[in-house]
């Protein structure tokens, strides 16, 4: 990606990923008017917008912010929410980025990911309690 000002920088993002800006402000919580002005410089998104963003394209804050960087599809830079603590959030990325798992969870939401890692780290008998669990609230959805 060349050089360029955020603005120009989000709608080429967004075009490349083959979204629509209704799309896009609909995953950050935002009426698409005001996503439209982040795409045209009328306004500067926050820093929890600017967190979201990053991970709706599959790069880190620092990427996006970047005036040239370049984009690397096979790395996930998602995380939990911020409250975790920073040992479970280094675990969390190593686990994701490491180039086996990037390829067999890429297409997984960010909380399936943060629930398969933290599933993968609890006792066999856990995991069935949380899957008969899982399966009584499924049958409550229906």
């Amino acid at each position: 990606m060349k050089e360029q000002l955020l603005p120009a920088k989000l709608k080429e993002l967004r075009k490349a990923h083959g979204y629509t800006q209704d799309y896009v402000a609909a995953a950050l919580g935002v009426v698409r008017q005001t996503y439209s002005h982040y795409e045209s410089g009328r306004r500067t998104p926050n820093p929890g917008i600017l967190y979201k963003l990053a991970g709706i394209y599959g790069i880190s804050v620092d990427d996006l912010m970047q005036l040239s960087a370049e984009l690397d599809p096979n790395i996930y830079y998602d995380a939990p929410a911020p409250t975790q603590s920073s040992e479970d959030l280094a675990g969390f990325l190593e686990y994701f980025n490491s180039p086996f798992n990037q390829k067999k969870y890429r297409l997984f939401s960010s909380l399936e990911k943060e629930l398969l890692y933290y599933f993968g780290k609890i006792s066999d008998t856990d995991k069935r309690e949380i899957i008969e669990f899982t399966k009584i609230k499924a049958h409550k959805e229906k």
